[in-house]
């Protein structure tokens, strides 16, 4: 955090001093104000951004909060650079455990919201009884109820999850539904799922591009000036004369 601290106050750009520092965390998780912060999922799915909220939090009264905000809630670069430039920047293995977090984490939750969507737009919504959209989506995408993939996923991992889950253990447990997925689903599944997930990632990324590239339009307060009246000319109503 110190090394951060000191590039910025020195006028680095923030973005490449920060993705530094990044490639030289080592610490899997931390306590942070009594709360638990996992940056590395099952030791293999790495939350960069988590950890980049983390430490941009240090130093953040050096930071242009509209660039901060584009990154941490849009996941867009202030300086519109690659992820070939992003992967040489982190170095290959942070590279590859932040995929891991993309297609285990991210691509899981896109799937299991695409089933909820689907069961809403199929009428199947929760009444009486009945389990909510969100937790029906689990038994539409892994075939089990979600008591009974919680069940199987303690057995697993000697890990018993709490009826209200903190963000870090509903990652968890999502990461392990992606290797469910992958081991009890036919391969076809699996590829048309990801695909599902794929379509709908790019959707709403098309959607966060045009509103993150809004947000940095300025906007124009001027107020429009009127534009001039013409009068026009009454026009002189031309009598008929007769010729004696």
């Amino acid at each position: 955090m110190e090394a951060l601290r000191r590039e910025v106050e020195r006028g680095r750009p923030w973005y490449p001093a920060l993705l530094e520092v990044v490639s030289r965390w080592s610490a899997a998780d931390e306590e942070l104000n009594g709360v638990r912060q996992r940056y590395l999922i099952g030791g293999e799915a790495f939350d960069w951004l988590l950890l980049a909220q983390r430490l941009l939090a240090e130093v953040e009264e050096h930071l242009p909060e509209a660039e901060v905000e584009r990154l941490l809630i849009f996941g867009l670069p202030p300086d519109d650079s690659s992820e070939e430039d992003f992967a040489r920047a982190i170095g290959g293995p942070k590279h590859r455990a932040h995929l891991n977090f993309q297609y285990g984490v991210t691509i899981e939750e896109l799937l299991l919201l695409a089933a909820e969507i689907e069961l809403q737009k199929a009428g199947r919504l929760a009444g009486a009884g009945q389990p909510q959209p969100d937790v029906m989506a689990y038994e539409r995408v892994y075939g089990k109820p979600l008591e009974e993939l919680q069940l199987i996923y303690a057995t697993e991992t000697d890990t018993r999850l709490a009826t209200r889950m903190r963000q870090t253990e509903l990652q968890a447990f999502t990461y392990w539904c992606s290797k469910y997925r992958l081991r009890t689903s036919e391969p076809a599944r699996v590829a048309s799922d990801t695909k599902k997930a794929l379509a709908l990632m790019s959707r709403m990324d098309a959607g966060r591009g045009r509103l993150a590239n809004r947000e940095r339009e300025p906007i124009d307060v001027t107020v429009p000036k009127k534009k001039p009246r013409v009068k026009r000319k009454k026009r002189a109503k031309k009598r008929a004369t007769t010729k004696s």
